[in-house]
C-alpha cells in the first residue's frame, strides 16, 4: 500500500504541471502583434480614429495594443516557468535566463532606435522593447520569489504608489498637481520632469517620452495582471469556469478603470493606474472570448491560422515591421493615392506592411524556425 502511493501521486503531479500549450493565447498574441504592426505603420495624422492614439487623456483601440502585449507576456511567463520548474529547472537558472533575455530585448530596442538617430546625442533611450524588457524582468522575478497574495500586493503598491506620486508630489519648478498646475499637464508632470532630467535629448518627444522611466512602474503592474491570469488558467478549475471568471473580472476591471479615471484620468502616454486597470480588464475579456472560442469550442480554421503564425514569432514580426517601416517610403505606393482619402491610403499602406511582414514569419513557421531569446 505504502509503495503504491508515490506511483499514483507522481504522475498526478506531472500531469498538472505538463506544459498544456494554450492555442488561444498564441492566437491572441498574433492578433495583438498584427494590430500593433497596422497602427505603427500609419502614415497620416488623418488616419481613421481606431488607428490613432488618443491625443492625451482618454483612449482609442490603438491604446489597447501595447498593454495587451505586456499582459500576454505576464500570462506566458507563468506557463513557461511552471513547466520548466516541473521539469527540474532551478529558480537560479530561470533568473539567469530572465536577465539574459531582458538584456537582449533591451539591446534590440536600442538598436532599432539607433536606426532613426543621426547621432549619439539624439539616440532615443526608452522604447517599446525596452519597456517590455524591464517589465518582463521585474514581473518574472516577483513571480519566482513570491506567492499570489504578494503579487496582488505588488500590483496594488505599484498602482496606488504611482497615483500618489503623480497626484501629490510637487513637480520642481511647477508646483503641486491639481493645485498649482493642472493634473497630468503634458509637460508639468513628475514623469516628464524626471525624463527630462535623466534623458533630455534622448526622448521620443522633446520634453517627454511615452515609455519613460517613472511610467514603467505601472507597466510592471500590467505584466503582473497577466501573471495572475496565467495562474488562473493553470488552476484545476473547469475550462468554462476559467473563461467565465476571466470575463467577469474583465468587466469589473473596465468599470473600475473608468471610475478611477474620474480622479486619475486614463492616459496611455503616462500609463496611469486607471489605464492599467481598464486595459487589463479589456485584455481579460478578449482572452476569455478567445479561450472560449478556440480552446473550449475548438472553432479553429483558416481565419485563425495567420494569427497563430504571427503569434509564434511575435518579437521577430515586430522587429521586421520596425525595419520595414524605416525602409519603405510612402512614395513607393503612389498607386494607392488614387484609391481614396488620406485615411484610406494610410490604412492600405499599413496592410501592405503587415502582408510583407507576414511572409517571412510564415516561411519561418513552415520550417519550424522559432526565434527564442
Amino acid at each position: 500500500m505504502n509503495a503504491s502511493a508515490p506511483e499514483i501521486a507522481i504522475p498526478a503531479v506531472q500531469s498538472r504541471a505538463a506544459p498544456g500549450r494554450l492555442t488561444s493565447l498564441d492566437i491572441f498574441r498574433g492578433a495583438t502583434i498584427a494590430f500593433m504592426i497596422v497602427v505603427n505603420s500609419q502614415t497620416s495624422e488623418e488616419a481613421y480614429w481606431p488607428l490613432r492614439h488618443a491625443n492625451w487623456n482618454g483612449w482609442t483601440p490603438t491604446d489597447l495594443v501595447f498593454p495587451f502585449f505586456l499582459f500576454i507576456v505576464g500570462v506566458s511567463l507563468v506557463l513557461s516557468f511552471q513547466s520548466r520548474l516541473a521539469r527540474g529547472f532551478s529558480r537560479r537558472t530561470l533568473v539567469l535566463h530572465t536577465v539574459r533575455r531582458s538584456a537582449i530585448l533591451f539591446a534590440i530596442g536600442l538598436a532599432l532606435n539607433g536606426l532613426g538617430s543621426r547621432s549619439l546625442e539624439s539616440w532615443r533611450i526608452p522604447g517599446v522593447l525596452q519597456r517590455i524588457a524591464i517589465a518582463y524582468c521585474a514581473a518574472a522575478l516577483i513571480t519566482l520569489y513570491s506567492g499570489t497574495r504578494a503579487r496582488v500586493a505588488w500590483i496594488a503598491a505599484l498602482l496606488l504608489g504611482y497615483w500618489i506620486v503623480m497626484r501629490f508630489v510637487p513637480v520642481p519648478g511647477f508646483g503641486v498637481p491639481g493645485r498649482d498646475i493642472p493634473l497630468l499637464h503634458p509637460d508639468a508632470n513628475l514623469a516628464a520632469y524626471l525624463d527630462r532630467k535623466l534623458m533630455l535629448g534622448h526622448l521620443w518627444e522633446p520634453t517627454r517620452d511615452p515609455e519613460g522611466v517613472l511610467s514603467t512602474l505601472p507597466a510592471i503592474a500590467t505584466a503582473l495582471c497577466g501573471v495572475l491570469t496565467g495562474e488562473w488558467l493553470r488552476s484545476e478549475r473547469e475550462p468554462r469556469q476559467k473563461a467565465g471568471g476571466m470575463f467577469l473580472v474583465g468587466v469589473a476591471g473596465i468599470v473600475a478603470g473608468e471610475l478611477w479615471g474620474i480622479w486619475f484620468p486614463i492616459n496611455k502616454k503616462l500609463w496611469t493606474s486607471s489605464y492599467v486597470v481598464f486595459t487589463a480588464g479589456c485584455a481579460l475579456m478578449c482572452l476569455a472570448i478567445c479561450y472560449w472560442v478556440i480552446d473550449i469550442k475548438l472553432h479553429r480554421g483558416w481565419w485563425s491560422k495567420p494569427f497563430l503564425i504571427l503569434g509564434s514569432n511575435a518579437i521577430a514580426a515586430y522587429v521586421i515591421a520596425e525595419l520595414l517601416g524605416g525602409w519603405l517610403s510612402w512614395k513607393g505606393y503612389v498607386f494607392l493615392r488614387s484609391l481614396g482619402s488620406p485615411a484610406m491610403e494610410s490604412l492600405l499602406h499599413s496592410l501592405v506592411v503587415l502582408g510583407l511582414c507576414f511572409l517571412p514569419i510564415w516561411w519561418m513557421y513552415r520550417r519550424k524556425i522559432f526565434l527564442k531569446i
